[in-house]
């Protein structure tokens, strides 16, 4: 049940990325990872910010996921690549869309399978030139989804039967079936369209152990809990307006961590005051998120 009382929000790690995203975090060795899309960087820290670590990666990075044998596949502008954490390298698996330079790899996440689904975006923000891509444990790809400009949110309800996934400068989440077996994902339609008077969109999101959805609203300042039927759960008021995505972590997956951008993509965007780019910490919420599987490639 949730709590009654307004969650505590904390500061755990203040590095000011340009771009905080895609925080991860690992049940087996308790640390929480996330990146700084534009400044080309991954940190690992504990549950309370200690032991901080960082690498440099070749180029904009999106998104991290943690594989199963051990380092990650990180989303770079140009494709998947494996990443060893021993070493810093970065090794190109797979670029799926050779020659389209004004587009990314954006967020991706796990599946309950052991594959990694990922998004790519126009860095214009405008033209919907964006796919929805699926990177097997065999290292090969299939496209999910086309016709997108900004991918975000990807995630999957406790069963694995739907996956949520966002578009945001659609101001749209999308349902899809899914099947865990196949990596399939079919029947898309509106989950929620985001009401984008205060100027933001639906950025990262997760699903707790309820089967809710939680949602970063960037340039809105606000997290929405979205029950399954799409309905306005909860909304949570941030400290910054430029929150970017969200993750459950902590010994007992009580906690939520989330990530904020320094400086905003493009000029239109207003700036947040001394607190920008924090990665913060919210206690008290009374629910739990679900262990983020492995890649198993």
């Amino acid at each position: 049940m949730l709590a009654s009382e307004p969650p505590k929000i904390d500061v755990v790690v203040d590095v000011k990325p340009l771009l905080g995203e895609g925080p991860v975090w690992d049940v087996d060795a308790q640390r929480l990872y996330f990146v700084d899309a534009l400044g080309r960087r991954i940190f690992r820290c504990t549950e309370d910010g200690a032991e901080l670590r960082a690498w440099t990666v070749p180029s904009r990075i999106g998104a991290l996921a943690l594989r199963a044998r051990g380092g990650a596949v990180v989303a770079l502008a140009d494709g998947f690549h494996g990443f060893d954490f021993e070493s810093g390298e970065a090794e190109l698996i797979v670029d799926p869309e050779p020659g389209l330079v004004g587009n990314a790899l954006n967020d991706g996440k796990i599946d309950p399978g052991g594959r990694f689904v990922c998004g790519s975006m126009d860095m214009g923000e405008e033209a919907a030139t964006g796919a929805l891509w699926r990177l097997d444990p065999d290292m090969s790809v299939t496209k999910l989804d086309d016709d997108i400009i900004c991918s975000n949110g990807p995630c999957w309800s406790p069963d694995g039967q739907r996956m949520y996934f966002a578009d945001s400068f659609r101001n749209a989440i999308y349902a899809y079936d899914y099947d865990t077996a196949t990596g399939a994902a079919t029947n898309r339609r509106d989950f929620v369209r985001v009401d984008g008077a205060r100027g933001g969109g639906p950025d990262g999101a997760t699903v707790d152990a309820e089967g809710c959805v939680w949602s970063a609203t960037v340039f809105d300042g606000r997290i929405f809990r979205y029950a399954p039927d799409g309905s306005v759960d909860r909304i949570v008021e941030m400290p910054v307006c430029k929150i970017t995505s969200l993750a459950f972590g902590g010994p007992q997956l009580d906690r939520l961590y989330v990530t904020s951008m320094a400086e905003p993509p493009l000029p239109k965007y207003p700036g947040d005051g001394p607190l920008r780019g924090s990665t913060f910490v919210l206690t008290g919420l009374g629910v739990s998120g679900l262990p983020e599987p492995k890649f198993a490639g």
